[in-house]
């Protein structure tokens, strides 16, 4: 039988459960969740309330449901039973339970309201995303840039030799027609696919709800309340601007960003790795990748990251820009194989502007590491391990 591979958040799991009497994981459909927490917590029953039988028994009967497990259980896709978390407050409240409860799912808002309100200082929240650079790193496969940028990190298109576009295919018609119907916020399914799409192509841009309301042909009222399901749901999540007391304007608008790259690229219509190299949205796409690989980073260690980007009136910008305690570490983020000088430009504006900028980084689609004009310079390969260096607490 083959062995699942180990997530980096595996440490941060160990420590919350026996912190916390109940773990709280989250993070995208096929991220990996069900297979991390039967590794983590192989001690602990299992229960999936996706299935109808499991899930009636919860709902209609929550004490007898739990009176199973004294001890603790894995309950995966809680979401679909609320409910629950005030019968398993009760229970962790009692002096004599000693076990872990450990509750998983994949809409992000809704499971963070519901723990809030009835788990309050009685759970850990952990974030899962799908693999990492360095997680793929186990399974010893050569991937140019642009087959990594077209097939994504969702684990079960490595640990089972997918084609990555079939996948994505099956990803995003189950998300469409399961998860969008289950939240009732879509009234045309075809419409919200075509926003999908239009979505995709605006990775990296700053956000115009008016005009991605016009391109899809709803208002941007719709825009802005599918943009907030894209979130709920872990498809995309929004990268707020940079702001500090400062004498330039500063850009207010967010940017938008998919959780996996390779979604992004198979709703672009890219269909094999060789359209990525002369794709318009090549560029896009790289960026995309290492902001997301960045928030992986944090999150496999249980710190929600401060992340931002930074551009003001006069076309300066900073792809990334990671908050420190009171200093800001900024990231430039570019495809290209070959260094020059014009990369390095917003970083230079951002130094003389920001005074706690520190330890400035560019992130290229080359392999070299090396230091230039106080920059560290480095490919994707080496970039967890220099946030490690640059963030260790």
């Amino acid at each position: 039988m083959k062995q699942p591979i180990p997530r980096s958040i595996g440490d941060l799991l160990e420590r919350l459960q026996n912190d916390y009497p109940v773990v709280t994981l989250t993070g995208p459909r096929q991220s990996g969740k069900t297979t991390l927490c039967r590794m983590a917590f192989s001690e602990l029953p299992y229960e999936n309330l996706e299935a109808p039988d499991i899930r009636e028994f919860a709902q209609s009967d929550p004490r007898g449901f739990l009176a199973r497990h004294p001890n603790g259980c894995v309950i995966d896709e809680f979401q679909r039973c609320p409910e629950l978390t005030s019968y398993i407050q009760v229970l962790v409240d009692d002096p004599r339970f000693d076990g872990t409860f450990v509750l998983t799912g994949s809409r992000n808002l809704a499971i963070r309201d519901t723990v809030s309100q009835s788990l309050a200082g009685r759970t850990a929240l952990a974030c899962l995303l799908p693999f990492s650079y360095h997680e793929l790193g186990a399974f010893h496969r050569e991937m140019s840039l642009d087959e990594m940028l077209w097939t994504g990190f969702y684990p079960r298109i490595y640990d089972k030799r997918l084609d990555p576009a079939q996948v994505l295919a099956d990803y995003v018609g189950t998300y469409v027609e399961r998860d969008v119907r289950q939240l009732n916020m879509v009234r045309d399914l075809g419409l919200f696919q075509k926003f999908l799409g239009l979505c995709a192509g605006r990775i990296g841009q700053l956000m115009n709800m008016e005009s991605l309301g016009n391109d899809t042909g709803v208002s941007h009222a719709t825009a802005r309340e599918w943009i907030s399901l894209l979130e709920a749901s872990y498809i995309a999540f929004r990268l707020r601007p940079f702001h500090a007391n400062i004498s330039k304007r500063l850009i207010k608008s967010p940017k938008l960003y998919f959780y996996d790259v390779g979604l992004a690229a198979y709703l672009m219509g890219i269909t094999k790795p060789e359209q990525v190299a002369r794709h318009p949205l090549r560029g896009m796409l790289f960026e995309n990748l290492v902001v997301v690989e960045v928030m992986k980073h944090f999150l496999n260690r249980g710190i929600r990251p401060d992340l931002m980007f930074y551009r003001d009136s006069n076309g300066n910008e900073v792809d990334l820009v990671v908050g420190r305690a009171q200093e800001y570490v900024p990231m430039e983020i570019k495809s290209a194989r070959t260094v020059t000088g014009s990369l390095l430009k917003g970083l230079g504006a951002f130094r003389r502007t920001i005074d706690s900028a520190v330890d400035p980084l560019l992130v290229y689609g080359g392999e070299e590491t090396r230091l230039q004009n106080d920059t560290r310079i480095m490919g994707i390969s080496s970039l967890d391990r220099t946030l490690a260096q640059l963030f260790t607490t």
